[in-house]
């Protein structure tokens, strides 16, 4: 049966052509032989190979109705079908049968085309097919083209299902169309490129573009547009990177490791220049890639911030480099500021050693020993201060507060300093209306008593110092807002170094030629303490004639109460009675020190080296034989929280309810508030301050 699907012989005829045609010479005519059972065999066996073949194939007539002379298995499953009487059915037994009736003149066109510029290559299109069923699939055709004289025209195919690929190359064809779509939101010009053709599509136009557009009397071309754009309007310093970035040849070389790219220019508009950005990316799938799209787009606001941020980082720069240089300078005055006192401690102790009959030569030795062991402790001071600013850890504690108290004792603590100088030290509240408020007294203090050393320090032989608060107006809520000023007749600061005096590591002279000592923080850490507190400071000074400073804070008033008695000293001795205070310390030193001190005062003292012994010496004691703890924190064996714990969880009511304060080194406000969590009363720093001792003694006792 000729041209039936269901007989083998029109194929085995054929392939025993192709196995008998010497060097597949098709041209020649004839077979000059007739095939052998050998010849059979091999050609039943090669039809059996390309039945179980898993990928598609198919041979059919290259003329008249293009009838089909074999398919193999993979393509029944193709179309869907479970014999060959049913693909017949399906598709009339022809090539034209099998492909989508839409898409069979395109196919057919494409194919000849294909064969017409090559009898080598295999011919490639891809249509549509329709199974049984009424499915809809895409199929992958690649085809060779034979002639034979003695056969006729045969086309061999192998077959694929392509639907999964054509899906995939619909949504990337989408996601670009997406990509255009959410570019001309943004970019005022929008151009289509075929670089092949050199062609020119415009989707969205600007003035600009559109001008380039509307005065070419020729089809426009990419290349014209590309030198008309550059040359037009892109600015003389630019046009060369512009012109590169669009041609051809490294468009394809940069889209070849990515889908776009782009390059920022100035276009030069009505004597003013614009930041642009002309963005390019690749269409379609193939690679290198043969169409594009051109976006441009006004970037200048984005472009101009990246300049004022990379002005703004050099100028960080420029100020940290200042910082540094500042801070170096720092640390060589601090080495000459901490060398001067530790020389001075040296030398006297051994002056005082090789004094120790002569009582006035040795009183003045401690004296000066006392006077650079000061300096040097606020030396350290001062620079762990700044230190844990900066670090963010620093917080304030709102209590109740007399600024008139305050004041006091600030002065107080200035005219002992001030007395060497003959300089007064005086205090004005006449425009004080509610001394009671609610502070962080500590920090307020700081300020006053730094601002007062200072203007003390600053003031010649025979001058004067007076701090004043006023209290300026009544807010609401019950805040009134003070003015406190430190002023003096000193030596003033120049006009030139007022705008710089809160700056870290600043001093008005280098201390090697004023002999003057400090670190060059003092007022840093006032000015940092001030805002802490939401307070202002400002400056007035006149060279020669001194300095005022005012720190204004508004402050919650409290109600007026009675002033604590000057005796406190006599008043804790009395409320002690016999009970002793243990003193906890394992530096003997210390122990010492603070022994001697507190028993000057009129206390009995106890001493433990560590907090198992205080504890054991507690455990083991009558009831009420201690009144006070004074607690080292830092101490080997159980340390001063440890310690604290365990008494607070003793059976005994008296016990662990014996007040205890911390005395250490550590002095920064989480070391206060990890005292208080132990269990301890009160945190007071190390070295022993004897008045603030009694100060915390006579709230707590």
């Amino acid at each position: 049966m000729s041209g039936n699907i269901n007989t083998e012989q029109n194929l085995i005829e054929h392939i025993l052509t192709i196995l008998c045609t010497s060097d597949y010479n098709l041209t020649s005519g004839k077979s000059s032989a007739r095939p052998n059972a050998t010849q059979v065999q091999a050609s039943l066996e090669l039809k059996a190979f390309m039945d179980q073949m898993p990928g598609g194939f198919f041979i059919y007539h290259a003329d008249g109705k293009e009838e089909l002379l074999y398919v193999n298995q993979a393509i029944l499953r193709l179309y869907n079908c479970n014999s060959l009487e049913e693909f017949k059915e399906l598709t009339g037994n022809s090539f034209r049968g099998m492909v989508h009736p839409e898409d069979l003149e395109a196919v057919e066109a494409s194919i000849w085309k294909q064969i017409h510029e090559s009898k080598y290559d295999l011919d490639y299109v891809e249509y549509r097919i329709i199974q049984k069923g009424g499915q809809i699939r895409w199929v992958e055709d690649y085809g060779h083209f034979i002639h034979s004289d003695s056969d006729g025209d045969f086309f061999y195919v192998f077959a694929s299902d392509a639907t999964e690929k054509r899906k995939q190359q619909t949504d990337e064809l989408l996601r670009r169309l997406e990509v255009i779509e959410g570019l001309s939101s943004t970019y005022e010009s929008i151009l289509y490129v075929d670089l092949d053709n050199d062609n020119i599509t415009p989707y969205r136009m600007s003035s600009r573009t559109s001008l380039l557009f509307e005065t070419s009397s020729l089809p426009y071309t990419f290349s014209c547009f590309r030198s008309g754009y550059v040359d037009t309007w892109v600015f003389a310093e630019d046009r060369e990177l512009v012109a590169q970035a669009m041609e051809p040849a490294r468009i394809q070389q940069s889209l070849a490791s990515s889908e776009e790219y782009y390059v920022n220019f100035r276009v030069a508009q009505d004597e003013t220049l614009s930041y642009y950005q002309l963005r390019i990316a690749g269409v379609g799938m193939q690679t290198p890639y043969k169409r594009i799209v051109l976006g441009f787009r006004l970037v200048d606001a984005e472009i101009r911030q990246e300049i004022e941020q990379k002005k703004l980082f050099e100028e960080a720069l420029k100020e940290a480099r200042l910082a540094n240089i500042a801070k170096n300078t720092f640390l060589a005055n601090m080495s000459h500021d901490i060398r001067t006192p530790l020389n001075a401690i040296q030398g006297f102790v051994t002056l005082a050693q090789n004094h120790m009959l002569e009582k006035e030569k040795l009183e003045e030795y401690i004296g000066k020993i006392q006077i650079s062991s000061e300096l040097l402790l606020s030396l350290f001071n001062d620079i762990l201060e700044i230190s844990r600013m900066e670090s963010g850890s620093f917080q304030t504690e709102e209590s109740s507060c007399c600024l008139s108290d305050l004041v006091l004792d600030v002065c107080k603590s200035l005219s002992l300093r001030a007395e060497k100088s003959h300089t007064s030290v005086t205090s004005d509240f006449s425009g004080l209306e509610h001394p009671y408020v609610y502070t962080d007294p500590d920090k307020l203090k700081q300020i006053l008593s730094c601002l007062g050393s200072n203007a003390v320090k600053y003031t010649h032989k025979n001058g004067s110092v007076r701090i004043s608060v006023t209290e300026q107006k009544a807010c609401s809520n019950n805040y009134a807002s003070y003015r406190f000023c430190v002023e003096d007749n000193g030596i003033g600061i120049d006009p030139e170094n007022l705008g710089r005096i809160f700056e870290p590591f600043e001093r008005l002279k280098n201390t090697t030629f004023s002999g003057i000592h400090g670190t060059g923080l003092g007022l840093t850490i006032v000015k940092r303490l001030v805002e802490i507190l939401d307070g202002s400071i400002s400056v007035e000074s006149t060279p020669g004639k001194g300095s005022r400073f005012i720190v204004t804070l508004s402050l919650r008033i409290q109600e007026q109460k009675a002033f604590q008695p000057e005796t406190a000293q006599e008043i804790l001795i009395k409320r002690m009675g016999n009970r002793s205070i243990l003193l906890v310390d394992d530096n003997e030193l210390n122990l010492e020190l603070a022994t001697e001190l507190l028993e000057d005062l009129g206390f009995h003292v106890d001493t433990a080296p560590d907090g198992q012994k205080a504890l054991e010496k507690l455990t083991e004691s009558d009831p009420g034989c201690y009144g006070l703890i004074l607690m080292d924190i830092q101490m080997p064996i159980m340390n001063g929280y440890e310690t604290t714990q365990l008494i607070r969880s003793q059976e005994d009511p008296v016990l662990r309810s014996i007040p205890i304060i911390a005395l250490s080194a550590n002095a920064f406000d989480e070391d206060r508030r990890m005292s208080r969590r132990s269990g301890m009363n009160a945190h007071m720093p190390k070295p022993l301050d004897t008045d603030q001792l009694l100060s915390l003694m006579m709230d707590i006792i």
